[in-house]
């Protein structure tokens, strides 16, 4: 197959792109250039799209003995994940950058491209495994739960999945991985992960946040629509958040109070008890399949909230153009925007985007 190997310069994708190397495919590696500042410096373990990774790659791929290329992606980041990004908290939900990056960015715009140039697939260096089966290609966990990426591949379609390649799927561990760089001489061996929003490197989403959206003080009330405090921007606040309430009004009972809703219109934050996290019902009209569609509008299925959550045994159904999700145990702390992926054991079946709860606790309780 020919295959375009996405090198984002790390050990993962790397080894990815070596991997479909030695199986025999021909392979030609890019980069996507995804800062609109083109000499961003790498900070530790933060970011994964600087000019250091850049570089990074093109030394792997130089070790491949493969093409390589730099492709300026830029633009389309910025309308279609950091300004979602934005206009997400802007609208009082909590958005997963990663999740619409695969979707939109990776999974789209990179496949897109590659598929025009007659290219057979796209090779990433994402934990996930797909199976063959007679009713279809099938997305999996990967064989590594600790480094398990299927949650953030949950957005793939069936078409998409057909034009993918995941070398790392069946992997034990990243240590192996690690082992295996640094037996090809790759110089990332030891390069240490990516993590947190990779456009904002300091890891400031507060600060960084203000400055997008602005900062404008309003109330944080409770249940009832008693001012308890003050905050200095809503937007700095997520369902279930605890730390940095600094609340002027104690709770009657003593316990400590969370965040349970943002309401960005109004610009107030609304706290109350642990308890009132409890979340008994998920829903939302967005949604995709991971290969071939339930065949039922009812069924059972396991669903992760989080990209490292437990997955939670639940019964779902397809009703009025919503796909609603009713856990077996009250999910915690679940806020509109976050991404909640489907499973059928180790098979991703599918995602939606969270546009509305249930609380478990009845109201006024």
């Amino acid at each position: 197959m020919r295959i375009l190997a996405a090198m984002s310069g790390g050990v993962d994708s790397a080894v990815a792109a070596a991997r479909a190397v030695e199986a025999g495919h021909d392979v030609v590696g890019v980069h996507l250039a995804l800062s609109r500042a083109g000499g961003t410096l790498r900070t530790g373990s933060r970011g994964c799209c600087t000019i250091e990774d850049a570089m990074d790659a093109r030394r792997a791929a130089d070790r491949l003995g493969i093409p390589f290329y730099v492709w300026d992606f830029s633009e389309r980041f910025r309308d279609d994940v950091i300004d979602d990004f934005v206009a997400e908290y802007k609208a009082g939900r909590t958005p997963n950058p990663c999740m619409r990056c695969n979707e939109r960015i990776k999974f789209a715009a990179l496949l897109e491209r590659a598929v025009e140039l007659g290219f057979d697939a796209v090779c990433t260096g994402h934990y996930a495994s797909l199976v063959e089966t007679t009713d279809g290609l099938e997305l999996h966990r990967a064989s590594d739960a600790a480094k398990d990426q299927s949650y953030v591949l949950g957005v793939l379609t069936a078409e998409q999945l057909a034009h993918t390649y995941f070398p790392l799927g069946s992997t034990p561990s990243k240590a192996l991985v690690r082992a295996e760089a640094a037996e090809r001489g790759l110089s990332v061996a030891q390069k240490p992960d990516s993590h947190d929003i990779c456009f904002i490197p300091d890891g400031d989403t507060r600060g960084w946040l203000a400055e997008k959206v602005g900062s404008e003080t309003g109330d944080i009330v409770d249940a009832s629509g008693a001012v308890v405090g003050v905050h200095d921007g809503a937007h700095a606040y997520t369902v279930g958040q605890r730390r940095g309430l600094r609340l002027g009004v104690p709770a009657s009972d003593g316990k400590p109070r969370f965040v349970l809703e943002v309401r960005p219109v109004s610009n107030t934050v609304v706290v109350g008890p642990k308890e009132a996290l409890a979340i008994a019902e998920i829903a939302g009209a967005r949604f995709s399949w991971a290969g071939r569609a339930p065949s039922a509008l009812e069924f059972s299925c396991d669903v992760q909230i989080r990209a490292h959550a437990d997955p939670v045994p639940a019964s779902a159904s397809l009703t009025s153009g919503e796909l609603v999700v009713r856990p077996e145990t009250p999910f915690e702390g679940v806020a509109p925007g976050q991404t909640a992926v489907l499973y059928d054991g180790t098979r991703v079946i599918g995602q939606f985007t969270i546009d509305r709860t249930l609380s478990a606790v009845p109201a006024g309780v």
